[in-house]
């Protein structure tokens, strides 16, 4: 899946849920710690205005909650 990041945390069981998932469907896409990476926490609260995750940034896009998250990566896993 290109262009996609999934911005996680450290403690997150909805963030594990979502990344659990991919592990089950194969899914590779980008996962970006943002407890780890400062940038990243910034650019996720700058672009897509909050804090909250896990986000899936998709297409200019930025999608959250875990539930959300898998049902569109289903619907869209060809991409």
């Amino acid at each position: 899946m290109k262009d996609y990041i999934l911005y996680v945390g450290t403690i997150c069981p909805f963030c594990k849920k979502v990344e659990n998932f991919l592990d089950e469907e194969n899914i590779e896409l980008k996962i970006v710690n943002i407890e780890k990476d400062r940038d990243a926490m910034m650019k996720l609260i700058e672009e897509g205005g909050k804090r909250q995750v896990p986000c899936l940034y998709h297409d200019g896009e930025y999608l959250y909650e875990s539930d959300d998250i898998i049902e569109f990566l289903k619907a869209n896993k060809e991409i």
